[in-house]
């Protein structure tokens, strides 16, 4: 019998089909060129075989090979092995769901220009009508058209979320930069830096400003700390503000964007400290008095245990402590970080399914022992559902004061659905309860679908899930002792079998987003992922327990030294010959293609999963086709830099933007500590009238001066200056001015035998609403 066979067998299947001749015959996926004739024959079937086709043969031959033996491929039937395989994982179909509703948000955001208001409503509605019309019969292809229809439903649907989203947003940003003025607004968050403090002020008052074109958030930086400013304080203070920075380079990480969906309009830095106002003075401020947030609630939670913490434990474990605990990580230190990075344990510092997973297991387990040390509880009561109810508002609360990421939002949704699961006697960990939470948080804020922090997170659970229903069994502790010798080894050979996992999934993003990839992330994680579950974050727990009486320094001290042991780690495997690779930009296309191949590999079953290694190995062949620019240029025409002919970058000037040069470094796959090489050309010529470089045959004159236009017109290929050129500059090819630069952005240009192609960042990021669209400087 089939249904005795522990392993799927495609032979089964087709027995099982074979008594439906007439669905047997229209198996084939998705034929949408027919849909509407077969709307109009009802439930006819149309005779449209392919059995009479010349290459049938050859198509029945080369499917032979790749089916079992088992399964017998008859001549009158019109079999398609990509069919049985799709139709033998109907149970899979709908995990597809959220990547389709994810095309459509990532469809939107990929437009040029904004679209009409009305675009997304259309969209479903066109959509959702060809849905309805496909219910007209039940024939096979009709089927197919219907679930081709369903999937083109849900992603007008993400695109129609993701354009509601923007249109419900319409937050003002600051058109110009101010000099030095008053601010005034009440503090949403403190960040800790190690040098000074950022405050993010909601409902701002800027002088010179008009109300209607003053942004609803602005974040300032204090370079002399904020001491004794909470979130809920209103504070009064000079800073000199301007627009979110738009991309370093084109095609670069896009701050103003992401600015945008968090109501940021505006970025700058004080002039002095900023001092607290009284009550009577903050009523002044606003016509109505309003109650603190829910959201400044627990952000002024989370600033006063972190200050608790690092009290109790001061230090640079004190520092990681309090990132741990509450999500702060401002005030580890720089070096600490990048070695956490090149040793692959960033993801410890980033509040994911391990922490909150932990915290809910803490609580899980630990109430469930107790209540089973009484008899009269644990026989006659439910204490695991008892456990799982105070375990799921812990976690609940635990989300809220680590700032409720979008790692952290999708580790709630997966421990709460586990925890539901629990007391509904359900199977916990599956797939579908990673789509569910993918589903869930595309819905709540579909921009998260282009944050690294959700494209990582889902990538690395989704490919683990996986591997655990593809080797349940040896995951399962088969009732032994975890003490046990077999069960020690097993842990520590998941660890290393999950962190490789890990490692190979986030690998694609890590690249496109910050240019890096860990290469003995295994070998730390196996040491350091134990330390954390095993030491750290239980007293983390215990000293959560133990704050309210004032106890906490205790189990922070015992946290403290399990953080030396992951900080001694990461230092040490960071130090290894060849730890952390620097590789060139990956383009667009290159992250859709890993995407898309992972998912496939992921999500299906069968054998055809495979299918997903293709798009897979052209992912990485995109990094080796991608080219670096040969010229690059600053928005603010300050900064220039040249590629050499050995790949290394020389910059115009190494003291100014010193963060577009790292950014250009890095998407260069150079360190970016790295310091810049001097004339290219090994001769002076270069003044301070400007410079002239010879690139592939071609002379660039960079003018930093007006005086030097008259001249480097008449000689140069391409110029590039820092002065507006007012007359004709008739001999280059191309000419890139300040007006150029201030309009568009920064400039990256490539030279190719006898072309020159130039592409601005107002190229890459279109006419959107985050985007400021300048006129004359």
């Amino acid at each position: 019998m089939c249904h005795q066979i522990r392993r799927f067998s495609l032979g089964c299947l087709y027995r099982r089909l074979s008594r439906n001749k007439v669905l047997l015959r229209h198996l084939v996926v998705l034929r949408p060129v027919s849909c509407f004739r077969e709307m109009e024959m009802g439930n006819g079937v149309a005779e449209t075989g392919i059995r009479d086709r010349a290459g049938w043969r050859w198509v029945r031959g080369a499917a032979a090979g790749l089916l079992p033996s088992s399964l017998h491929l008859p001549g009158e039937l019109n079999w398609s092995a990509p069919s049985v395989w799709f139709h033998a994982e109907r149970d899979r179909w709908a995990l597809w769901l959220p990547v389709i509703f994810g095309v459509g948000i990532g469809l939107y955001f990929a437009l040029p220009v904004e679209p009409s208001p009305w675009a997304g409503l259309t969209l479903l509605i066109l959509t959702s009508s060809a849905l309805a019309l496909t219910y007209r019969g039940q024939s096979a292809r009709l089927q197919s058209c219907r679930l081709m229809s369903l999937l083109l439903v849900f992603a007008a649907l993400g695109f129609g979320m993701a354009q509601l989203r923007t249109l419900n947003l319409n937050a003002p940003i600051l058109e110009r930069s101010t000099g030095p003025t008053e601010v005034r607004g009440r503090i949403v968050t403190v960040e800790p830096r190690k040098r000074g403090e950022r405050l993010v002020l909601e409902m701002p008052e800027i002088r010179g400003i008009p109300a209607e074109q003053t942004p609803e958030r602005i974040r300032v930086t204090l370079a002399t700390g904020a001491q004794g400013l909470y979130p809920g304080d209103w504070v009064r203070g000079r800073a000199k503000l301007g627009p979110p920075p738009e991309p370093a380079a084109p095609g670069a990480y896009d701050f103003a964007r992401a600015a945008y969906f968090k109501r940021l309009g505006a970025v700058g830095f004080a002039y002095g400290r900023f001092e607290l106002l009284p009550r009577e003075a903050s009523q002044a401020l606003v016509s109505d008095q309003v109650r603190q947030s829910w959201e400044i609630w627990w952000a002024d939670l989370r600033h006063r245990l972190s200050e608790r913490i690092v009290t109790a434990l001061p230090g640079d474990a004190g520092a990681v402590a309090a990132a741990l605990m509450t999500g702060e990580r401002g005030r580890i230190p720089e070096s600490q970080l990048q070695a956490l990075r090149d040793a692959g344990l960033a993801h410890l510092l980033a509040i994911s399914g391990l922490h909150i997973g932990l915290v809910a297991a803490g609580l899980f387990f630990g109430l469930r022992g107790i209540l089973a040390l009484i008899p009269a509880l644990a026989l006659n009561y439910p204490i695991k559902k008892w456990a799982a109810l105070v375990a799921l508002p812990g976690a609940f609360a635990y989300l809220m004061l680590v700032g409720a990421t979008i790692p952290a939002q999708r580790a709630f949704l997966m421990t709460g659905l586990m925890l539901l699961a629990v007391l509904l006697d359900r199977r916990a960990l599956s797939m579908r309860l990673v789509a569910w939470a993918a589903m869930a948080t595309l819905l709540l804020a579909p921009e998260s679908l282009l944050s690294v922090s959700f494209q990582m997170s889902f990538a690395a659970v989704t490919v683990m899930i996986a591997a655990y229903e593809g080797r349940r069994g040896f995951f399962a502790s088969g009732g032994r002792d975890f003490w046990s010798l077999g069960s020690l080894w097993r842990y520590g050979l998941g660890i290393a079998l999950t962190s490789g996992l890990a490692t190979v999934a986030t690998a694609p993003y890590a690249v496109f987003h910050f240019n890096h990839l860990a290469l003995y992330g295994v070998f730390a994680n196996v040491i350091a992922v134990p330390i954390t579950a095993l030491w750290i974050m239980p007293w983390a727990i215990v000293a959560f327990l133990l704050m309210p009486f004032g106890l906490e320094a205790f189990p922070l001290w015992f946290m403290g030294l399990g953080i030396d042991g992951v900080v001694a780690t990461a230092t040490t495997v960071s130090a290894w010959p060849a730890a952390a690779l620097k590789i060139p930009a990956m383009p667009v296309w290159g992250l859709i293609a890993a995407s898309l191949g992972g998912l496939w590999l992921a999500i299906w079953t069968g054998r055809w999963r495979y299918l997903g290694v293709v798009p897979l190995a052209a992912s990485i062949v995109s990094v080796m086709l991608w080219r670096p620019p040969d010229i690059l240029i600053s928005a603010d025409a300050r900064l220039a830099a040249v590629r050499l002919s050995d790949g290394s970058l020389w910059r115009s000037n190494a003291a100014v933007n010193r963060f577009a040069a790292e950014i250009w470094s890095r998407r260069a796959g150079l360190d970016p500590a790295a310091k810049s090489r001097g004339n290219p050309l090994g001769q002076p010529n270069c003044d301070p009238m400007g410079c002239i470089v010879e690139l592939k045959g071609r002379k660039v004159a960079l003018a930093w001066a007006a005086g030097a236009l008259a001249e480097d017109c008449a000689l140069v290929d391409i110029m590039i200056s820092r002065v507006p050129i007012r007359r004709a500059c008739a001999f280059p090819e191309e000419v890139i001015d300040r007006f150029d630069l201030w309009r568009n952005g920064a400039h990256a240009l490539w030279i190719t035998g006898d072309d020159i192609q130039i592409k601005s960042v107002a190229q890459t990021r279109g006419k959107r609403p985050w985007v400021l669209l300048r006129g004359e400087p």
